[in-house]
């Protein structure tokens, strides 16, 4: 009998043990990186919000060459690329992607799809494996951006995605209410 009882307290150890250690392990939160393009600063924006909530390391995607000149010159070069299918060089990042378990993914609609330079982001970028979350800011019509970014994010395991809404005048004013976005991070965090 007390063997029976020292053997029912070891296995009874061993189980407290090893649901502690399971719990500890669902509750630590994966290694994040937020990942963004952002010409006027609204996508930015998103990105330093999200990387805060979730505690993430955020890095940001820069072409090689910087679009120069004011908004209606960007925006016509940007739809020239859109057009075109063309994918500018970008930076390399600071950050080692594969060292990720989720990433968070930013840009801003350019003539109803991502930005060119995010293109060349998820074309450069091998996402396998990964949970990624996809968001993109605009000022009206949102086109086809997620779901030319869920396309692109080959072998990625998409878990949520955004469209978040900024004034049509083209400025920073969100429409989007934070408590909105909380909530969104707040259903994948």
């Amino acid at each position: 009998m007390k063997k029976l009882f020292i053997a029912f307290i070891i296995n009874l150890t061993f189980l407290i043990n090893f649901n502690a250690q399971a719990e500890e392990i669902l509750m630590t939160p994966k290694k994040t990186l937020v990942v963004y393009f952002s010409h006027s600063g609204n996508t930015q924006k998103i990105a330093e919000h999200v990387a805060q909530a979730t505690k993430a390391d955020l890095a940001r995607i820069e072409t090689v060459t910087p679009y120069l000149g004011e908004m209606k010159d960007v925006s016509a070069q940007g739809k020239k690329e859109v057009d075109a299918g063309f994918k500018p060089e970008i930076k390399p990042l600071n950050v080692n992607i594969a060292s990720y378990e989720r990433v968070i993914i930013g840009t801003p609609t350019w003539w109803y799809t991502m930005a060119p330079a995010v293109l060349t982001f998820f074309t450069n970028t091998d996402l396998s494996n990964k949970e990624v979350v996809l968001y993109m800011t605009n000022a009206g019509w949102p086109g086809t951006v997620i779901k030319d970014m869920t396309a692109a994010a080959k072998g990625a395991k998409i878990i949520a995605t955004k469209e978040i809404l900024f004034d049509s005048d083209g400025g920073n004013q969100m429409m989007t209410s934070r408590e909105e976005i909380d909530n969104w991070i707040n259903s994948w965090k």
